[in-house]
């Protein structure tokens, strides 16, 4: 008997190869991508002088490895949309005069304003501003570097101040960070599994022999069986979003029609990856097999769980390939921040493309089944 189970779990590719992938991918996922501290966070400044103090400042903002600078924008509507975007988590003001004042001993202040729609990814950067000030100081020797203790120099105020504002979630609710990112999360979960079974539960059931006797073309059955499940999505998406809104307080600072297309556009992705999965897999086991190993990367890399920012490039890589990364920005983006889709056009364009791709390789695949 124990010889029989090995030779058929030997016979069966996926379960097998879903034994030896699942514990290789956490392993790697969470001791390679995954870091709760992020660095190098995309900031942008806008400096209304080039002073020795100012590019002090800026060196020092890049020796806490919280801030990557790059962006340079000329307008505060610019540096609105980069943040809006996302393209950037922070945005640093220094306003003309500064060295002057801070000479004058006027203590001026400088602004940190940041994208706290993700609270862990922003705390840590935030954090460390405080180091800023210090070391921005002694690199210009704005104080004497050794200062007795007792001799009252260490009562003397600070030569500048740091003012941060944290945007979008300034109360860090975690609330408001989870729940847009559960839509997104819980969207992924169910249109996989649902259409994953479509065409193998066909075949067990013994049922695919009248279908094919159908007078429709491929497409025309994929298309057939992925629309009631696109209104079963936006049903579950309504009710989330009701309940967020209601129950958890977050709020809708966008439109309301744009996060309808997209998250339509959304779910008819994510039937397109699943009914590929229900052409490759020859039963409906391996079918949740395979949804399971697609959905771990998707929770595990698209900053649902653990802050994009702080993924190391190649996952960061790969996770653009996910069309929940690119629906989460979207969702928290509009409810959060009031994006538009000029602002979204990135993450719309890449989530389109990921459905042409998995429509296609659908059709392919069936036409394959069929034969």
């Amino acid at each position: 008997m124990m010889r029989k189970e090995f030779i058929q779990l030997l016979r069966d590719r996926v379960s097998f190869a879903t034994m030896i992938s699942i514990p290789l991918l956490q392993l790697i996922l969470f001791g390679y991508a995954i870091n709760t501290t992020p660095r190098h966070l995309p900031t942008a400044v806008m400096a209304f002088e080039n002073t020795s103090l100012t590019r002090s400042i800026l060196a020092a903002l890049e020796n806490t490895k919280y801030f990557a600078i790059t962006h340079h924008p000329r307008t505060e509507e610019e540096a609105e949309r980069l943040v809006r975007s996302g393209e950037v988590l922070f945005v640093v003001e220094i306003p003309a005069g500064f060295e002057r004042a801070v000479r004058r001993g006027e203590s001026p202040a400088m602004l940190v304003a940041a994208d706290a729609t993700d609270p862990v990814g922003a705390s840590s950067a935030l954090a460390a501003l405080g180091r800023i000030v210090e070391q921005s100081v002694k690199r210009e020797r704005l104080v004497p570097d050794d200062a007795p203790e007792g001799s009252g120099l260490e009562k003397t105020p600070p030569a500048f101040s740091i003012r941060t504002h944290p945007r979008y979630n300034p109360a860090a609710v975690t609330q408001l960070n989870i729940v847009p990112g559960l839509l997104g999360t819980i969207l992924t979960m169910t249109m996989l599994i649902f259409t994953a079974l479509s065409v193998t539960r066909e075949i067990e059931r013994g049922t695919m022999e009248t279908l094919l006797a159908m007078p429709i073309r491929p497409v025309e059955v994929m298309l057939g069986k992925i629309a009631p499940y696109v209104m079963v999505g936006a049903g579950q998406a309504a009710m989330i979003l009701a309940a967020g809104v209601f129950l958890f307080g977050v709020p809708m600072v966008g439109s309301l029609g744009l996060l309808t297309v997209l998250t339509g556009l959304f779910i008819v992705t994510n039937l397109s990856i699943g009914y590929t999965f229900s052409t490759l897999a020859q039963n409906q086991l391996q079918a949740v097999q395979m949804t399971f190993m697609y959905f771990l990367p998707n929770i595990l890399l698209s900053g649902f769980m653990f802050p994009f920012a702080g993924m190391p490039a190649w996952a960061r890589w790969i996770s653009e390939t996910l069309p929940l990364t690119h629906y989460l920005r979207m969702v928290r983006g509009i409810l959060l921040k009031g994006a538009t889709a000029a602002d979204l056009a990135t993450d719309i364009v890449a989530l389109t493309l990921i459905m042409l791709v998995a429509m296609v390789i659908a059709v392919k695949r069936f036409r394959q089944t069929l034969d």
